[in-house]
């Protein structure tokens, strides 16, 4: 992209990088630090106030002004929302919103899954995990839901990390074991390990995570497409993120 096809606002910024100018890119695209809190906020529990997110997510934008480059051709929205998101998930990592019954909670389902495909050679069925689980089908829904907004944080941190290079996946598995063997793994070699553990996913899976993450359908909005209860979605988002995260620590263990 040629600097004379730039907005006049961008084009004054990348010559003289005014403070002045910062502020009114700021303003120019704060629709986006709105739009991205408001989506993260209908996973999270009450207790998440929208001020602390979209506080954290201007510092996202302002990072993302100071650091794009038109010359490249990317859009800036496209380059600042994964910066702003990244922002914002770093800012609920800090106020640790998560009961910690509910993470002991997530690690074990998230093991069970894991052991359940390992045997089966396959994803695993709602079936099969409740009866791993010794639950009803009822309280296996029932932990779904209680394990739901962690889960989805979770996969928003492998998609969207905050520095453009490697994503932290030892702090979304919660094992620091991996932590020596994320040193070696960079963000294309994580994405195409995350393509394949998709590719292998029913296609009731792979449909509910391409119109959730890539479509941007909300969850109700995706029930509305396959004709299922919004419930029954979040069902099947969970346990399909639960599925992802267990594939990919194991990927990384080998």
């Amino acid at each position: 992209m040629a600097v004379q096809q730039l907005d006049p606002l961008w084009k004054e910024y990348v010559k003289k990088k005014n403070p002045e100018i910062k502020e009114k890119l700021v303003i120019k695209y704060i629709s986006l630090v709105k739009y991205v809190a408001g989506r993260l906020m209908i996973t999270l529990p009450p207790s998440v106030e929208i001020d602390d997110l979209e506080s954290a997510g201007v510092m996202g934008l302002i990072d993302a002004i100071e650091r794009f480059d038109p010359k490249y051709g990317v859009k800036f929205e496209s380059y600042a929302i994964p910066r702003i998101k990244g922002s914002m998930l770093d800012e609920l990592r800090k106020l640790d919103w998560i009961p910690r019954s509910i993470r002991s909670k997530t690690r074990e389902l998230e093991k069970v899954i894991q052991q359940v495909e390992n045997e089966k050679g396959r994803p695993a069925t709602d079936e099969e995990l409740s009866e791993k689980l010794n639950m009803s089908m009822d309280e296996y829904y029932d932990l779904l839901k209680e394990v739901g907004t962690t889960s989805l944080l979770s996969l928003d941190e492998i998609l969207y990390d905050n520095d453009g290079g490697k994503a932290d996946l030892h702090e979304v598995i919660e094992d620091p074991a991996a932590k020596d063997a994320m040193e070696g793994i960079n963000r294309d070699e994580l994405k195409d390990m995350m393509i394949k553990a998709i590719d292998d996913l029913p296609e009731i899976e792979r449909l509910v995570i391409a119109l959730y993450y890539y479509e941007e359908l909300t969850l109700k909005e995706i029930g509305q497409v396959l004709q299922l209860s919004e419930s029954r979605i979040s069902q099947i988002h969970t346990k399909t993120i639960l599925s992802l995260r267990a594939k990919l620590k194991e990927a990384i263990k080998t």
